[in-house]
């Protein structure tokens, strides 16, 4: 399949350059030229399907003719070795609990399928060293790093705003060590991403390094996400729900929501999506009155949403060819502060005994305010509650559980490369480590 730029349809590459490349030339970000939409006979036996075959389906739609079938289904199978359930919390509004893989975070889908199918192309087409960067405001830089760990010809540098990631998070990417370097920033996550951008856009050391990056601007991060919006829908079937179906997505830099679109194109029929914001709310003032106006991010509790200038606001806008009204008749939105988020995780514990985190919190009370009767909605559970232990047991006054696996990285030892947001600054440390 051809992939286009965002910024310029003519610009076009294959799945390997779009892969590699991770940005295409213009800044623009790549986009599958054909959307396939799937059998109905598909959709009609979708809660007999498994995860894994589901997922499959997915992935040959968009890869297939780029990857033999047989190694294609070993990435998906590879990547996704994990459940990932759906829990009535209160009638008619559903978790799909997406932090059951290897660092207890959503990402870990898009990370490692993507680790998987670039080192394919590194093996099958004999590629130099290839040096991913990304930024990250928390739970990016966890998965991509454990995702990556140890795979050959591979080095991955994690971007990451000091004092503003949670403890647990930082010790994900910080203790790994082998090909993986921790790039502490004094400055936000926005700083961040436009250090990973400059270097994409810096051709003399593009000529020196093959650079690519693992956030979700890449096209092999971003589109497995979609695999798990179809299995919420079988999960839902096979629960014998047949209300109308909404999903409400808590939103940083759109990567996740993007996903939901492209599964709904693809004929998988959700009524329609909700996105959730914190204080970052970028998206939830374009959405109101048409305006993109993006500003330096602000931190919050919910961390991983802390994003000021999301990447993917440019795929949602060609998906829609730039309408407006048609983005929000597929689009609500929402916004909830620091004291309404850790509200919501006490008010749920209180009256479920569910423990949200603090951006399930956002998803959860935009589905149960955007609702309707004849509705079932599902809001995304991102990340398990105790990678961000502090904020979740201030607001319920209870302590909780750490799970055994979080617990293994907070007792290895912390290594990072602290750096200014300058450009100088990364480029030198590049060269240092994989140049």
């Amino acid at each position: 399949m051809i992939y286009y730029s965002t910024e310029n349809r003519l610009e076009t590459a294959s799945l390997q350059q779009a892969v590699i490349k991770g940005l295409a030339p213009d800044k623009g970000l790549y986009m599958p030229q054909e959307i396939k939409v799937l059998a109905q006979s598909f959709f009609d036996n979708i809660p007999n399907i498994s995860l894994q075959d589901i997922a499959k389906e997915i992935a040959q739609s968009f890869f297939v003719d780029d990857i033999p079938i047989t190694q294609l289904n070993n990435i998906v199978s590879d990547a996704l070795n994990f459940k990932i359930p759906i829990i009535e919390v209160e009638h008619d509004i559903y978790a799909l609990e997406l932090f059951h893989g290897p660092t207890f975070a959503f990402k870990d889908v898009g990370a490692r399928f993507m680790a998987r199918m670039l080192s394919y192309f590194v093996k099958a087409e004999d590629h130099d060293t290839i040096n991913v960067l990304v930024a990250t405001s928390g739970d990016t830089g966890s998965a991509v790093a454990n995702g990556f760990l140890g795979v050959d010809g591979i080095n991955v540098f994690v971007l990451y705003p000091s004092g503003k990631v949670s403890n647990i998070q930082e010790a994900q990417f910080t203790t790994l060590g082998q090909n993986i370097t921790a790039i502490e920033v004094d400055g936000t996550f926005d700083d961040c991403q436009a250090l990973v951008k400059a270097a994409f856009m810096d051709k003399d050391l593009n000529t020196k390094m093959n650079l690519t990056s693992a956030n979700s601007i890449n096209v092999a991060r971003f589109l497995p996400q979609s695999f798990y919006y179809f299995h919420a829908y079988a999960q839902l079937l096979k629960l014998g729900v047949n209300k109308k179906v909404i999903i409400s997505v808590p939103s940083g830099n759109l990567g996740n929501l993007t996903a939901g679109l492209f599964a709904k194109q693809m004929g998988l029929p959700i009524e329609r999506f909700i996105s959730a914001n914190n204080s970052n709310d970028i998206l939830y003032k374009y959405l109101n009155d048409g305006k993109y106006l993006p500003k330096p991010s602000v931190q919050t509790i919910a961390n991983a949403m802390d994003v000021g200038d999301p990447s993917n606001f440019a795929r949602i806008t060609s998906l829609f060819n730039h309408c407006h009204e048609d983005i929000t008749s597929q689009i609500s939105g929402y916004r909830y502060n620091d004291k309404e988020i850790s509200n919501a995780i006490n008010q749920v514990f209180k009256n479920t005994g569910y423990l949200l985190d603090p951006h399930g919190a956002c998803a959860y009370m935009a589905a149960k305010s955007d609702k309707r009767r004849d509705e079932t909605a599902i809001f995304l559970a991102t990340a398990h509650p105790a990678k961000f232990k502090d904020v979740v047991e201030d607001s319920i006054k209870h302590t909780i559980d750490i799970p055994s696996e979080l617990l293994a990285f907070m007792n290895k030892e912390r290594v990072t490369k602290k750096i200014s947001p300058e450009y100088q600054s990364l480029e030198n440390i590049l060269m240092e480590v994989g140049g």
